[in-house]
């Protein structure tokens, strides 16, 4: 047997004995939760824009949308979905998020 299979019959025999209620002290178990996908007004929108200091298109071509789309966002006439605005949250917690994940090619 490979040792990667080794490891998968292993991990598969600890969830087992884990669910049983057996061998607690050996399982480390991790939870994780994950932010909730806030949400923007379109004045929120226009200064993560401007604060990441791209112009409506490179803004919109980074979130994966129209120009058009950012402009209603922005002029309140529609709401991103839930994708863009996780993305909007990324820049507006880090301007540079665009740069330092490669998504802009300079």
């Amino acid at each position: 047997m490979s040792e990667f299979y080794e490891g998968i019959v292993q991990g598969l025999q600890e969830a087992i004995a884990y669910s049983r209620g057996e061998n607690t002290d050996k399982v480390t178990v991790h939870r994780l939760t994950c932010e909730k996908v806030r949400e923007f007004t379109p004045e929120e929108i226009k200064k993560t824009r401007l604060a990441a200091k791209m112009p409506q298109w490179m803004f919109a071509q980074v979130i994966g949308v129209s120009q058009k789309s950012v402009e209603a966002w922005e002029g309140g006439r529609s709401r991103p979905d839930g994708a863009a605005r996780r993305m909007i949250g990324l820049l507006n917690a880090n301007p540079h998020f665009a740069d330092e994940a490669g998504i802009i090619v300079r």
